[in-house]
């Protein structure tokens, strides 16, 4: 038997915004808003799936630091440098963590300021 991870809990300042966005970067939905200002996004076909569930809680703290877990996507449609132009108009930005200019990788950074990396590779 093994466990799988299936759901990743972000602090956040504005769980609505920052789940809009995480939804149009993955192509995820609300699954569920909750009474207390959380809100969970997915897979269109829910909760239990391959794909981990996102949930956004609010917070009052700030970003402290670089995250020490973040996430790597990679584009489902098109190449590294059409994707990275699409995740910079939806609010994502350049971040500077230390990389020296010549990763094939982007770093980058959600509207709260949470860093994730843009990977080369195109998955299906």
């Amino acid at each position: 038997m093994a466990s799988r991870i299936s759901e990743l809990i972000i602090p956040c300042r504005d769980p609505q915004g920052l789940a809009a966005f995480w939804c149009q970067v993955l192509d995820f939905v609300v699954l569920d808003p909750d009474d207390h200002g959380a809100v969970e996004i997915g897979p269109r076909e829910g909760f239990g799936g391959l794909q981990p569930t996102l949930v956004f809680v609010p917070t009052a703290e700030p970003k402290a630091g670089q995250l020490r877990l973040h996430f790597d996507v990679n584009a489902t449609d098109r190449d590294q440098d059409a994707e990275l132009e699409r995740l910079l108009e939806l609010g994502a930005r350049h971040a500077d963590i230390g990389q020296s200019g010549d990763e094939p990788w982007y770093v980058l950074a959600d509207p709260e300021g949470n860093e994730f990396c843009l990977l080369r590779a195109r998955l299906s």
